[in-house]
C-alpha cells in the first residue's frame, strides 16, 4: 500500500509513538508485507527467526521489536509490538469508510456495463466497460475491475484477509488495507469469495475463468487464462502462473507457486510448490502417473499378504 504522499521517518514514528534509528527526514513511501515490499516501504517483524529476512528484504524501513544494527541505506522503527503498530498505520492510512448508498458516489463505472439490482459497490471502486455484474454481488472498497468482466450473483470481492496473531487473550486480527484487481475478460461464478490483500493486491489476470463457490485468499496472484472449477479453496499468498487448470474441490496451502500449464485433478491437496507443464493428483499431490502407480501398488498388498501366508504354511 502506497501512501498518498511521502512521509518522513519522524512523522511515521510520531503516528505510532515509537523510537527510530536513521535520519529523521528519511523518506517513507508505503507499507507492505515482506513478500511484496519495495524500496521506500515499511515491513514489520516481531520474531527473531525472521529478523535477518526482514532486514535484508527490499523494505527500507523495518518496524522491529529489538534494537539491532541498521543495514546501510535503511531505517528502523523500534516498537514493543510491531504487529499492533503495523495495524495502527493501516488504520491511519486506510481507515474504514462507511457506505451510505448501494453504489458509492466515488465509484467509476465504464460505458455499456450492466449492474443488476441489489449490487453493492463500495468506495473508490472502478469497473471497466462492457461488464456484467449480476444481482447481489458485493464489491468492497478500492476494488479495480477491468473490461468485459462477468461476475455472478452472491460473489463477494474484497473481504478481509484471514490473518491472525495468537495472543494470551485470544486472536488479534491483522487489519487489511489492500485491494483486489480483476483484469480484462475474467469470468467469476456465483457465490465466490476473493479476499483483498493485507497491504497489496489480490490479482486475477486477464482471461481467467472461475467457477461457482471458489475461495481465493489474500494477496494471491492468479495468472492469465487459468481455469478454476467449483469448490476450490486457495489460501493466501499463492502464485498460480498462466494457463493452470484446477479441477473441483482442490485445496491449496499458502505461500506456494503452481507453474505454468499445470493441471491439478479434483480433490487433490496441494502442500508444496508444483512445477509447470505436468499433471498432478492426490493428497499430497504428486505427478499423475506416479500417483496412480502408487495406488496400483497399494492394491497389491492384500494379494502379497495372502501369498506370504501360503509360504508360511
Amino acid at each position: 500500500m502506497k501512501f498518498p504522499q511521502p512521509y518522513t521517518l519522524q512523522q511515521i514514528a510520531t503516528i505510532i509513538s515509537c523510537e527510530y534509528i536513521g535520519n529523521e527526514n528519511f523518506p517513507v513511501l508505503g507499507m507492505n508485507e515482506i513478500h511484496v515490499v519495495e524500496q521506500g516501504d515499511i515491513v514489520f517483524v516481531d520474531h527473531p527467526k525472521y529478523y535477518e529476512k526482514a532486514l535484508q528484504s527490499n523494505a527500507t524501513i523495518v518496524l522491529i521489536n529489538k534494537k539491532v544494527d541498521c543495514p546501510e541505506g535503511k531505517a528502523l522503527l523500534i516498537s514493543d509490538d510491531p504487529f499492533r503498530d503495523f495495524n495502527a498505520l493501516t488504520q491511519f492510512f486506510r481507515p474504514f469508510e462507511k457506505a451510505t448508498t448501494l453504489c458509492s458516489d466515488t465509484a467509476n463505472i465504464g460505458k455499456s456495463s450492466i449492474i443488476q439490482p441489489g449490487v453493492f459497490i463500495g468506495n473508490h471502486v472502478t469497473i471497466g466497460e462492457n461488464c456484467m455484474i449480476h444481482a447481489n454481488v458485493a464489491i468492497y472498497d478500492h476494488t479495480h475491475i477491468g473490461n468485459r468482466v462477468t461476475i455472478h450473483s452472491g460473489t463477494v470481492l474484497g473481504a478481509d484477509a484471514f490473518y491472525y496473531k495468537k495472543r494470551a487473550e485470544g486472536f488479534d486480527k491483522l487489519q487489511s488495507g489492500g485491494h483486489i484487481v480483476i483484469e480484462d475478460d475474467v469470468d467469476i461464478g456465483a457465490s465466490c469469495t476473493i479476499d483483498k490483500g493485507v497491504s497489496g493486491a489480490t490479482r486475477i489476470q486477464e482471461g481467467t475463468k472461475i467457477d461457482n463457490q471458489v475461495h481465493i485468499g489474500h494477496d494471491t496472484q492468479i495468472g492469465k487464462k487459468c481455469l478454476i472449477a467449483s469448490q476450490v479453496g486457495i489460501a493466501g499468498c499463492v502464485i498460480i502462473e498462466d494457463e493452470v487448470t484446477v479441477w473441483g474441490q482442490v485445496g491449496i496451502t499458502s505461500g506456494i507457486t503452481i507453474g505454468t500449464k499445470a493441471i491439478i485433478s479434483a480433490q487433490s491437496g496441494i502442500s508444496k510448490s508444483l512445477a509447470g507443464h505436468k499433471s498432478y493428483f492426490g493428497t499430497p499431490a504428486d505427478d499423475f502417473r506416479k500417483k496412480y502407480k502408487e495406488i496400483a501398488a497399494i492394491r497389491q498388498i492384500p494379494y502379497l499378504i495372502e501369498e506370504l501366508k501360503k509360504k508360511e504354511l
